[in-house]
Parts: C-alpha cells; sequence; structure tokens
C-alpha cells in the first residue's frame, strides 16, 4: 500500500517503436562516444518516441525492381484517364479480414482528409489538366468464381503461357482495352481505374494473410520487412535486427508505423502464381511489395521510382497525389529519388482516395505520396515491372561488346591518334575552329557510325534476356502440368527400395516446353548454355543463375521446341544425330522440369 500523501503514478508502457529509438538513440551515443573517445554520460538522455502528427503525405517507395515498343519517353503529359468501371455481377466476396485494432488517429490535415473522403464517393479530383470521365469500350474478362484464386484456376486451362499472361494482363487493367492503355498511359501518363468492386482483388493478398505469414513464417526486419514511419517531413526506418514476431510487428503498426512486406510472393502462393504468369507479358521481373499502414498516418516521404508501378487497394483506403516529372532528365529515370520534401513539388496532376478493388498506374519518374484517412487502414499491394529495361540499359551491354569486337577485327581502330591532337582538342579549344579539329570530329564520327557494323545486337539481347531469366520467379504449376512433368512423377521409396525410378520416355513420347518463357539459348565463349527459370527461387536472386552446357548440335533441337510450343512433338522428330541423343535430350530436359508429356509417363 502506497504511503499517506503519496501519489501512485501509472506505470508507463514502452512500446517497440519507443523501445528501437531508445536502443538506436543508446547506439548513436556510444558511436560518438567512440569517436571522441570519451565515456558515455551517466544519465544521458535517450531518444524519445516521436509524436504521431498528420504530416504532409507519404511516399510509395520503389519496389522489388510490354510486348510492344515503348512511345517515346517526350509524350505530353497533360492528360489524366479517370475511368469508372461497371461493378461484376454475382455473389459478393467475404469482406477482407481487418488488420488488429490501431490506436486512435491523430488529429490535423481535417479539411484536407474530409475533402479527399468526399472525393472517394464520387469521381476523383484532378488538378492540374483533366478530361471528363472516360468509360472505356470493349468487352470485361470473365472471372470465374472464387476471386484471384478462381481467376487463376480458369487462366491454368489455357495451354499457351503467353496466353495466360496477355489474359491476367487485360484483367488487371479491365475495362481500359490493353491497347489503350499501351497507346495512352504506358510510359507516357497515369490512370486510375475505379471499380466500385471491393472484391475485385479477393484473395490476393490480406491482412490475415501478413499475419500468417509473421506467424508462420521466417520473416525478418530488413531482409522481408520494413518498418517506417513519415511525420513532420522525416521519413525513419524502425527495423531491429532479428525476425519479425507478430507481438512487437504489430505493436509498431499500434502506434503508427507502416509495415511493407519487400517479398509477398515468398509467402503467399497467390501471390507468387499472379507475378510468375504476368513477367511473361511484360518481359520483364515482376515485383511486388504490400503496404499496410495505420489510420491516419503516413509510412513514405514523396519520391519517384525507376519501375512502372500498378497500385491494386486490397483493403480500406488510401490518399494519394501524383506528380509529373519537375524537369526533362526525370522522365523515365533509371534510378529512383530520393525522399523529397512539399516544397519541391509543386501541385499535383491527380489527387484520389483508392478504395478496395480501384488501380493507379504511374510510370516511373512520376512523383507520388499516399496518406491513410483518419478513420481506416490501408492495405495495398504494388505490383513493378521494367526496371532498367530501356534502351540505354541495352546499349550499356551492346557498345562495349561492339568496340570490342570493332578492335580486334579493323585495323582502322588500332590506328594511333594524331601526335598533335592534344594542341587542338579538349574543353580549352571547344571554341577554335580549323581544319585539324574539324578532321579530327569528322574522324570519331566516322568510327562511331561504323561501330554499328560490329554491334552483336542478338547476342546483347541474348545476354539481358539471361540475367530476366536470373530474376524470374520459378513459373507455379497447374495440377495438370505437375501430373506430366517431374515433379508429379511417382517415384517414391516403398517396401524397402526406391520405387517407380526410372523415366520410360521413348522415341513415340509426346513433348513440349512447360512454358514458352522459361529457358534461353546464350552463345558464350565457354560454350553454348541453356538458362531456365524451374529451379529459381521465390525470393529475388536467393539462388544463382541456372543453366547447363548444350551440345551446339543439339541447339536445333531446342529451336524447334520452342518453336512448336504450345503444340506437343514425338521425341524421334528432335533434329539430333540418332535415337539415343534425341532421347537422351528429351531426358534431360524432363528431369530439370523443362518438359512436359501430353500423357503421363507412369499411370499412378
Amino acid at each position: 500500500m502506497a504511503a499517506s500523501g503519496s501519489v501512485v503514478r501509472p506505470q508507463r508502457r514502452l512500446s517497440a517503436l519507443l523501445a528501437y529509438r531508445q536502443a538506436a538513440g543508446a547506439q548513436q551515443l556510444e558511436r560518438q562516444r567512440r569517436r571522441r573517445r570519451t565515456p558515455l554520460p551517466v544519465g544521458g538522455k535517450r531518444a524519445k518516441a516521436r509524436p504521431r502528427r498528420d504530416g504532409p503525405g507519404s511516399g510509395d517507395p520503389e519496389p522489388q525492381a510490354l510486348l510492344q515498343p515503348p512511345p517515346s519517353a517526350t509524350a505530353p503529359l497533360d492528360r489524366v484517364e479517370r475511368v469508372e468501371a461497371r461493378p461484376r455481377r454475382g455473389p459478393e466476396p467475404e469482406a477482407p479480414p481487418q488488420p488488429p485494432p490501431s490506436a486512435a488517429a491523430p488529429q490535423g490535415r481535417v479539411e484536407q482528409v474530409k475533402e479527399a473522403a468526399k472525393e472517394a464517393a464520387g469521381s476523383p479530383k484532378t488538378k492540374g489538366h483533366g478530361g471528363p470521365a472516360a468509360r472505356p469500350s470493349g468487352p470485361r474478362p470473365a472471372v470465374a468464381g472464387g476471386g484471384v484464386v478462381g481467376l487463376l484456376r480458369q487462366l491454368g486451362r489455357l495451354e499457351d503461357s503467353r496466353q495466360r499472361a496477355a489474359e491476367l494482363f487485360r484483367w488487371l487493367v479491365a475495362p481500359v482495352p490493353p491497347e489503350e492503355f499501351l497507346g495512352r498511359h504506358w510510359e507516357r501518363e497515369p490512370l486510375l481505374v475505379r471499380r466500385g468492386d471491393p472484391g475485385y482483388y479477393a484473395g490476393l493478398f490480406s491482412t490475415a494473410d501478413f499475419d500468417a505469414a509473421l506467424r508462420d513464417s521466417e520473416v525478418h526486419f530488413g531482409t522481408h520487412l520494413d518498418v517506417t514511419s513519415y511525420a513532420e517531413g522525416v521519413r525513419e526506418t524502425h527495423n531491429p535486427s532479428g525476425r519479425a514476431l507478430p507481438a512487437v510487428v504489430w505493436d509498431f503498426y499500434q502506434n503508427g508505423c507502416s509495415l511493407r512486406l519487400l517479398c509477398p510472393q515468398a509467402f503467399s502462393p497467390t501471390v507468387w502464381h499472379f507475378l510468375s504468369i504476368l513477367q511473361e507479358h511484360f518481359g520483364s521481373m515482376a515485383g511486388a511489395n504490400t503496404y499496410l499502414t495505420p489510420p491516419g498516418t503516413q509510412g513514405f516521404a514523396p519520391h519517384y521510382d525507376d519501375i512502372e508501378a500498378f497500385v491494386l487497394q486490397l483493403e480500406g483506403k488510401k490518399h494519394w497525389r501524383v506528380y509529373r516529372p519537375r524537369r526533362d532528365t526525370e522522365v523515365l529515370p533509371q534510378f529512383s529519388s530520393a525522399n523529397l520534401t512539399q516544397a519541391e513539388l509543386g501541385e499535383p496532376m491527380l489527387e484520389t482516395v483508392l478504395e478496395a478493388g480501384d488501380l493507379l498506374y504511374f510510370p516511373r519518374g512520376f512523383i507520388h505520396q499516399g496518406d491513410c484517412l483518419p478513420d481506416v487502414h490501408s492495405l495495398h499491394i504494388t505490383v513493378s515491372s521494367y526496371q532498367r529495361n530501356s534502351w540505354g540499359d541495352l546499349l550499356e551491354k551492346l557498345l562495349p561488346a561492339a568496340l570490342q569486337m570493332a578492335v580486334e577485327e579493323d585495323v582502322e581502330y588500332r590506328q594511333g591518334l594524331p601526335m598533335d591532337y592534344l594542341r587542338y582538342m579538349g574543353v580549352a579549344n571547344s571554341d577554335t575552329v580549323n581544319a585539324h579539329r574539324t578532321a579530327f570530329m569528322e574522324k570519331v564520327q566516322s568510327l562511331i557510325k561504323k561501330l554499328v557494323d560490329y554491334a552483336p545486337i542478338d547476342a546483347a539481347v541474348d545476354q539481358r534476356a539471361k540475367a530476366f531469366l536470373h530474376d524470374c520467379l520459378p513459373p507455379m504449376l497447374t495440377q495438370s502440368e505437375k501430373s506430366l512433368s517431374v515433379y508429379g512423377f511417382p517415384a517414391r521409396w516403398q517396401d524397402g527400395g526406391p520405387c517407380s525410378v526410372s523415366i520410360p520416355i521413348t522415341k513415340d513420347t509426346e513433348v513440349r516446353l512447360l512454358h514458352h518463357g522459361i529457358v534461353r539459348l546464350c552463345n558464350e565463349e565457354a560454350g553454348v548454355m541453356l538458362y531456365y527459370t524451374t529451379e529459381n527461387s521465390r525470393v529475388y536472386h536467393k539462388e544463382e543463375p541456372k543453366f547447363f552446357e548444350i551440345d551446339p548440335e543439339h541447339t536445333d533441337s531446342i529451336e524447334l521446341l520452342l518453336s512448336s510450343y504450345p503444340n506437343h512433338i514425338r521425341v524421334d522428330t528432335l533434329p539430333c544425330e540418332t535415337l539415343e541423343d534425341k532421347i537422351s535430350l528429351a531426358m534431360l530436359l524432363f528431369e530439370k522440369g523443362i518438359l512436359t508429356t501430353k500423357k503421363p509417363l507412369v499411370q499412378v
């Protein structure tokens, strides 16, 4: 019992956020002490938790880093497409699970949020140039029951993996036809699609999936999960070391921190399936991050990314502002920006509130920031592609190879420079006009033009394709594909020994590639290599590139398999020299998961 006249004070609750900041503050003081070689002061101040306030907004940073050629980078950026989609018919799916209870939403920025909330009930608000709301014509992709899982199951009935990818992309941007999207928006301007259908993305990912990943999987801070906050113009990351356990993660969330899951495909089979199909349409890695943001908070500073971003609102709502690139050098940038301040932004070209089922696309280089309304959380997934996939990136590979070949094969590139060229060339002589300087410039231009003749364009493309296959997610198999591949082969231990081990491929076996985009032939110095994706990891670059050497005489067989897809061909039609070679090659490709058969090899 307390002594008479004393005051009993409640014990202060130490949150994960406060504990992290105290530890970070202590570490910073210790680093300063070591640098100054002075003792750590007794009773020194520790870093305190910053009270949550409604700041100017949050950015959505870069995710992990099409078939048609990209439009010009200088395309006009003066129109925002605003699309209202018709709701889907049929029964509504179950409502997404709610996240853990959050702390009371802080006050501030009330008028702006009220205005944004009003927009959510009507048409989106735009600033700058904007046209009337558009309703693109064209059929909407049919979706089977079961949400995204049902859609993926339906796509699995298509024999051609390229067709699956095209149809999934059509569904992603629906009701805008893919041709219109590519012609008007891709690499040019944002696209906002309001669907009025909260269940459009049902089953793709949810807060329940987020919680399950924390409980059932090895999620680690920094590697798989970032804890962030943005207040008073300051972006902070609060990652402790080690495994991200639910009690710690949800305490961060409860205290106003945003949670970014960096590779949801590693923990969600549905996200893995979704991205593994979509990457074949882009011809470039399709990655994803998920973002869970508490009500009334923001987790990231405004910035631009180096990827094409598709924001899929899964649960709740989020207030977004999108800005044009500030200068020509930031149009379609190669790299993401640092955190920006509000003073650097100007007026947004698009300001809106995304609701569940909505889509927001913006090209790389468009500055963006998103923050939560005070009364509801937000969960969205950003699907990304086209990181470092420009003409310039191709030329970075191509030009050094072309120059090396030219120097080896053409004596003109090996001839010496003029003895006196330093007298009339260089910046100090740039305004000089004389015959020597003119002749020097003409010589350089001639050599550069001639360099095209030595450019190994196809080889450079193969090297980019090789890198893409390393980036790729492994294919996720349908039940039918599994039963017809090595992954469904019934080899097992039974009755004291291995059973059904021999793979009975014969000259009459009909085979085809598992998917079209899973292999690439590359002619390299060490030989002809076949790169493949079937043994990749769901975690980006966790595995080294997968490849094996192919006998040059077998390259025609690989090319036949590629050109025949999705049709099956008999093993004895492979253009190898002997029947033994044909069966051996088919066996090797089958064992690597690259080939499937028309019928199961063994009846189970």
